[in-house]
């Protein structure tokens, strides 16, 4: 996977989360990800096409996205439910199309699809091609999130 396309993600997913949420996420080093199983408690996830196909997904521990959604709503949120479920889509669709206006900025064309959101502990990921899957996670003050991307 060429950086060129991924740093986009990752550029976005910090802008989004601190412009809307007031929290700072650091990235920690990136992996090939095997398997299915999520690392978090909820996620978004978003198909992307145009000059290759692939998604990406963004999965949060339960602590961060309570954090990150009290945080944007300005009310305080104890548990995973409608109102949060909700709230990760808009997110995860905020993020995509940030990522895809630095894309565009840097020529390459790409068109998002309508995000879905997964919850329960150990659900399953299921990419919509079959390349390999960079993760890349991050820790906040309220615990880890982790950013997927997977291209053809």
């Amino acid at each position: 996977m060429k950086a060129e396309l991924i740093n986009p993600f990752l550029e976005a997913t910090v802008s989004v989360l601190k412009t809307m949420a007031s929290v700072d996420p650091k990235p920690g080093p990136p992996y090939i990800k095997k398997g299915t199983t999520a690392t978090g408690d909820v996620s978004g996830i978003v198909g992307i096409a145009g000059e290759t196909e692939g998604s990406i997904c963004i999965t949060f521990s339960r602590e961060c996205i309570l954090l990150i959604i009290s945080q944007m709503l300005g009310e305080r949120q104890l548990e995973i439910n409608d109102v949060v479920m909700d709230a990760v889509g808009e997110l995860t669709n905020m993020i995509s199309g940030d990522s895809r206006r630095r894309l565009e900025e840097m020529g390459h064309h790409f068109q998002g699809a309508i995000p879905s959101v997964i919850s329960g502990r150990s659900h399953e990921i299921r990419h919509i091609t079959k390349g390999p899957i960079l993760a890349i996670p991050f820790h906040t003050i309220a615990g880890p999130f982790t950013v997927e991307v997977c291209f053809k």
